[in-house]
């Protein structure tokens, strides 16, 4: 038997599923208003760590 159908079994699985791309679109639309809200400078500052 194949995996998809144990999650056939399961009552209610979308919710894991709405769930979970709930999470990932909030994490995802948190991290684009950081980027776009952060000056440049920062961003410059941040990539020549590797380099000092």
């Amino acid at each position: 038997m194949k995996f998809v159908h144990y999650l056939d079994k399961i009552t209610n699985i979308n919710i894991y599923a709405f769930t979970s791309f709930g999470i990932f679109a909030f994490v995802f639309i948190v991290m684009l208003v950081y980027v776009f809200k952060t000056d440049k400078k920062t961003f410059q500052e941040i990539s020549r760590i590797p380099l000092d």
